[in-house]
This record gives C-alpha cells, sequence and structure tokens, in this order.
C-alpha cells in the first residue's frame, strides 16, 4: 500500500493510556479506522475483542495507518523506535504519549523529515474528560497539531504549549489524577474514622469533588474566591484549613509536583 493509500491511526500500545485513548475514539466514533498494536498476543487479542478493532504487528500498522501513536512507556520508547524506524516514512505522522520523551530523540531515531508531535494525555480520557496538552516536533506543522487535535478532542479537552514547557504540563495533568485520588482516599479514610460507612463516605467526598470541579471550571473565580465562600469566621472550614496549613500540606504538594517535574526531565534523557 503506498502512502496515499494509508488512512486512519494504529495505537501502538495497550497499556492504561493507551487504552484509555482507544475506548474514547471508539466510544466517539466508532471502531472503523482504528488498529491496535501489542506486543503482548493475549493483550492484543483482549483488546481487539473488547473494542472490535484490529490487532496487528508493527510492520501491517505502518502500513495500513497513517497516524501512529506511540503509547508506550518511556522506558521502552528507544527499542520500539528502532523497530519502527524500518517501516515509517515522510507520509506518517508520530503522535508520541510517552512522557518526558522529546520530539527531537524520537526524531533522531526515524528517517528524516517525519513529523512528530508530542501529547501528554491524561487517564480520566476514559470518561471523555481527558486533558492532553500538544508539542509540535522540528517537521510538524500547523496541519499536523490539527490533525493530534481533532484525533485527542474525541476524549476531552486540548491545549497547545511550547515543547520546553511539556515537562511542567507532565507533572501537572498528566500525573494529576493521582494526587486527586490521593486525596480523595485521605478523606475517606477521615470519614470512616469518624464513624461513617466508607460507601457514603465515597459518595459524599465523589460528588464534592465533582462538584467542587465544575464550578472552578465555570464559575470564572479564583480558587481563593471559591475556598473562602465557605469558609465562615469562626466556622468548622477555617479549623480545618488551619490544620492543613500546620501540616505543610501545600508545600507538600508543590513538592510533589516539583519531584514530578524531575523525574519527567529525567526520562526524557535515559536511554534504554
Amino acid at each position: 500500500m503506498t502512502a496515499s493509500g494509508r488512512r486512519g491511526l494504529a495505537i501502538i500500545g495497550g497499556g492504561k493510556i493507551g487504552e484509555a485513548l482507544l475506548s474514547g475514539l471508539v466510544r466517539r466514533g466508532g471502531p472503523d479506522g482504528i488498529l491496535v498494536c501489542e506486543r503482548s498476543p493475549e493483550r492484543a487479542a483482549q483488546l481487539a475483542e473488547r473494542y472490535g478493532v484490529g490487532a496487528v504487528d508493527l510492520g501491517e500498522a505502518a502500513v495500513r495507518a497513517r497516524v501512529l501513536l506511540l503509547a508506550v512507556k518511556p522506558q521502552d520508547i528507544d527499542v520500539l523506535l528502532s523497530r519502527l524506524s524500518q517501516h515509517v516514512d515522510t507520509g506518517h505522522l508520530v503522535v508520541s504519549v510517552a512522557a518526558g520523551v522529546p520530539t527531537k530523540r524520537i526524531e533522531a531515531a526515524l528517517p528524516d523529515g517525519i513529523p512528530v508531535v508530542r501529547v501528554m494525555p491524561n487517564t480520566p480520557a476514559l470518561v471523555d474528560e481527558g486533558m492532553s496538552v500538544l508539542s509540535a516536533g522540528a517537521h510538524a506543522g500547523d496541519e499536523h497539531l490539527d490533525e493530534a487535535e481533532a484525533l485527542l478532542a474525541a476524549v476531552g479537552r486540548v491545549r497547545r504549549v511550547p515543547e520546553d514547557q511539556q515537562d511542567a504540563v507532565t507533572a501537572l495533568s498528566g500525573s494529576g489524577p493521582a494526587y486527586f485520588f490521593y486525596l480523595v482516599e485521605a478523606m475517606v479514610d477521615a470519614g470512616i474514622l469518624l464513624g461513617l460507612p466508607r460507601t457514603l463516605a465515597v459518595d459524599l467526598i465523589v460528588q464534592t469533588a465533582l462538584g467542587s470541579a465544575v464550578m472552578m471550571r465555570d464559575s470564572g473565580e479564583h480558587p481563593v474566591q471559591l475556598r473562602e465562600a465557605v469558609t465562615s469566621p469562626g466556622g468548622t472550614t477555617i479549623a480545618a484549613v488551619r490544620e492543613l496549613e500546620r501540616h505543610g500540606v501545600r508545600a507538600a504538594l508543590i513538592a510533589a509536583i516539583e519531584a514530578a517535574h524531575a523525574r519527567s526531565v529525567e526520562l526524557g534523557r535515559d536511554k534504554a
């Protein structure tokens, strides 16, 4: 098949983020034109059956699909690129969601001139509420960013940034869901400690988190204003906030996100 005969998308890597993107894309537009390439035959068969897509090897993926979405762990990217380099040409668009891996590292491993777009998505793509952030490589133009954006808009919101901001994006929104889950876990434990059944504590916190997120998104108010609206003088909320400050929760969150940023930078330098 010639480059002009290629169509659709191949998702290369069937881990959590690969499946999140696959499931959202299939929900939005159906399985037509989507392929999956996974090194584990058992996992490939599972994804093919679950989503109704074709499971193919790397060579066939490159022959049939124009857009190749690399959804492998950053530790596995160099091995994948060495294999992929035998199958790709400038008729492809390579979209990478490997955390921390810069476009120049991908471009250096592939034939010259191939357009590469780097993306940092996150797992809420599973429920069509993902946050994906795009950056163009040296050979990717606006048309390639438009194509990647249209693809990822199927599973949530999309923003574009210069690539030198991607490690910060990874630390903030790529890893961000884990921070919220960690906070919810602690709040549920507190509810149980105070005598509430676990199911009730979970319902209370999940709905509170959802409603608070919608308020932040839709109200146009700063988080400080929204917090102050809940914080009455001498009340329960200010007592809780005082304890959060006393235990350094704000500083701990900032330090945690800085650590994630440093690891993203480190992953970008690692070689397999």
